[in-house]
């Protein structure tokens, strides 16, 4: 399996992914079970869900369609939901209760917390967030502070973090897990500037993420604990929750057996790198042996689009 991409789209999820809101010729599959399935076969598994994680590629316009699709759906099922964004920082929730709550429109709160700065497309999830706050279902945001992230990569790994930067993360991280690892190395292999030396840190700065996520998914399942728990519907990047690992690993962790669905989509040639993305990366090769030895699926269920004839790569 080849692939060409930086460093930046490993981070956000480097993946099988990419789609639209159900239209002809898309194709769901189930993934554990190996055969074909349909949308309302997947909307009646998900309402059985505590954690549905749908896995995106950031800039791919179809990824963003498909998961307000599916939120739309499931919300007009009556489950009680709550929207969980990796492309927030979990500082910026104060802001974020204010949107919730009515007091902010999405360009005030984007504005308010520099939203652009932080994460180039955020436009994309105007619609999904406009929804929530419509609906009143709450919004909460799940990421590290981005400086942080890269204190750890950067600066030699989390024993090296300073105090006021650790606090801004998951209280506990574990980042013993040598099948992540070994997959996280794999995908890294991608930057053309990486030296194996610099492997290890950089992974911790990856599970540090997806631990600082894991704890702010489960707090949104608390959101209104009276009422009883909320089914989180977590967008992110699909490398952090392919084949159960990453951020899905840890919210197993603080939740023993709570139900998960992970949602993936074909790239169908819509990721298109920048000029500096291709210099700044090289191809890798993962192989079907690297992935059949993690011993797992991919995810649940993965959704197919049919490549368009302007998309259909030239016949050699």
């Amino acid at each position: 399996m080849k692939k060409l991409l930086p460093l930046a789209l490993v981070f956000a999820g480097l993946a099988l992914s990419t789609a639209t809101s159900a239209r002809a010729g898309d194709l769901w599959l189930d993934l554990i079970e190996g055969e074909e399935t349909n949308e309302a076969a997947v909307l009646t598994d998900l309402v059985t869900a505590g954690v549905i994680y749908v896995g995106e590629a950031h800039t791919i316009d179809r990824h963003h369609a498909i998961q307000l699709h599916l939120f739309q759906a499931l919300a007009a099922r009556g489950v009680s939901l709550a929207l969980c964004l990796e492309q927030l920082e979990a500082r910026d929730q104060p802001a974020l209760d204010r949107f919730n709550r009515g007091e902010l429109s999405f360009d005030e709160f984007a504005a308010e917390i520099t939203w652009a700065k932080k994460w180039k497309n955020f436009a994309d999830y105007r619609a999904l967030c406009e929804f929530a706050q419509q609906n009143g279902i709450p919004v909460r945001a799940l990421n590290a502070p981005s400086a942080t992230i890269r204190a750890v990569s950067r600066g030699g790994g989390l024993a090296n973090l300073p105090a006021d930067q650790r606090a801004l993360l998951a209280d506990e991280i574990v980042t013993d897990d040598p099948v992540y690892e070994r997959l996280m190395n794999l995908t890294l292999a991608v930057h053309m500037a990486m030296d194996p030396a610099k492997l290890r840190p950089v992974f911790e700065a990856q599970v540090a993420r997806d631990e600082t996520m894991a704890a702010h998914i489960i707090a949104a399942r608390h959101t209104d604990a009276a009422n009883g728990l909320r089914t989180a519907f977590v967008i992110v990047g699909a490398g952090h929750v392919r084949h159960g690992l990453g951020t899905a690993d840890r919210v197993r962790r603080r939740e023993p057996g709570i139900a998960e669905r992970i949602i993936l989509m074909t790239e169908s040639g819509q990721l298109v790198l920048t000029e500096s993305d291709k210099a700044a990366s090289r191809e890798i090769s993962i192989s079907h042996a690297d992935l059949r030895a993690i011993g797992r699926p991919p995810g649940d269920y993965l959704l197919v689009l049919p490549l368009s004839r302007a998309e259909k790569p030239a016949a050699k």
